[in-house]
């Protein structure tokens, strides 16, 4: 499940070190081409809040090898785009038929002993993350060797071959929820009403992925520019930095399971803004941005596992629409962390998109301290 769910969110992430040769080939502008990595995280978000909650009344094998079928149709169309905005429509569908990772760690929280709940999320999302990281390392490789449309066509061979991993090694899990799809969808309204810990989760995970998606998408143009001139393998090469801090994943579901799993998102936040200072003040420091690289994604992980152990722990029956609601918000937040995180850049440059994000971390900070008495009681 770990390697599935790395390969498959890597998808995601494959346009992002590729931006700098698409432009080329389209002739636009970099902030242009760089519009399909907010249409592929849209995409995604809203792929989770449709076809995520499906999981809790389909039988979740069928649907993950199916929606598996799909991302690579939608890989293939993006490797064959004969304009940007073929490519666009291409890398919303990418996104859309790519959430399969969500319905994975459901059905891993439910086959999870209660007791080892925490460290098996940790574990798949230590995959997760690996992936996220090292598809730009692998992306940034490929599209220096082959081109942009080489790495949709590897990713599309990639799923194919996960096909049948899937088919063979996934257990069949029968669904809990029987009412039809539209009372499925109200019940996640009353889910968002009644729970505050979701809630609370969901805002802290949006804020902190955006922050997350900000870097990760205009770090291509700042090390693409002066002083650097690096190519897309190069820039490619500071996800294997990030991985550092994926890999801190089983340790932190670990921690939630034997302690409060509030406490590590604290310390995750924390950790995250020293990242981003960091980012502020050795803009043209190799290591320092590689040390601030590790700190974010090792945040993000306290963060982000120890959120999830927590939502999957309130209504079993329902971890698939919980995780809708907290993964539809967390990738809301990428997207819109993508975009404005263009937007700042073109106005400010890498100074405003460093401001931009510790401004951000200290609004995550004042809802998670404002609250947790009240979170803490329900």
């Amino acid at each position: 499940m770990a390697v599935a769910t790395g390969l498959i969110v890597a998808n995601i992430y494959y346009c992002q070190p590729l931006i700098v040769l698409i432009s080329k080939e389209f002739h636009v502008a970099e902030s242009k081409a760089g519009a399909i990595t907010f249409l592929t995280q849209f995409g995604y978000a809203l792929g989770l809040l449709f076809f995520v909650p499906l999981g809790d009344m389909l039988e979740k094998k069928k649907q993950i090898l199916f929606t598996t079928v799909l991302a690579t149709v939608s890989l293939i169309f993006s490797a064959m785009a004969k304009s940007l905005l073929a490519l666009q429509i291409a890398s919303f569908l990418v996104g859309a038929t790519s959430i399969v990772p969500q319905l994975i760690l459901p059905l891993s929280a439910h086959l999870a002993q209660p007791e080892k709940r925490g460290k098996v999320i940790g574990t798949i999302m230590s995959g997760l993350l690996v992936g996220i990281l090292l598809s730009r390392t692998l992306s940034g490789f490929v599209g220096s060797w082959l081109g942009w449309r080489g790495m949709f066509w590897i990713a599309a061979g990639i799923m194919a071959g996960l096909l049948i991993l899937m088919y063979f090694a996934f257990p069949v899990s029968k669904p809990h929820f029987t009412g039809t799809y539209g009372s499925l969808m109200k019940s996640i309204v009353t889910l968002v009403k009644e729970q505050p810990i979701l809630r609370e989760a969901s805002a802290i995970n949006a804020l902190s992925f955006a922050i997350f998606g900000m870097f990760w998408t205009t770090m291509v143009l700042h090390f693409s520019g002066s002083p650097f001139y690096f190519h897309s393998d190069r820039i490619g090469m500071f996800g294997l930095a990030a991985a550092a801090g994926a890999l801190a994943a089983p340790l932190v579901g670990g921690s939630a399971d034997k302690r409060n799993p509030r406490v590590p998102i604290g310390y995750g936040l924390v950790i995250i803004l020293a990242g981003y200072v960091l980012f502020y003040l050795f803009a043209y420091k190799i290591i320092g941005i590689i040390v601030g690289i590790v700190a974010i994604d090792l945040g993000l992980q306290c963060v982000h596992v120890s959120n999830q152990t927590r939502i999957y722990a309130l209504i079993p029956s329902a971890r698939n629409r919980l995780n809708t609601v907290f993964m539809t918000f967390s990738f809301i937040g990428t997207s819109i962390g993508s975009a404005l995180g263009l937007a700042v850049w073109a106005q400010w440059g890498w100074s405003g998109v460093c401001i931009t994000g510790i401004i951000m971390l200290l609004g995550a900070l004042g809802i998670y301290a404002a609250t947790y008495k009240k979170v803490e009681i329900a």
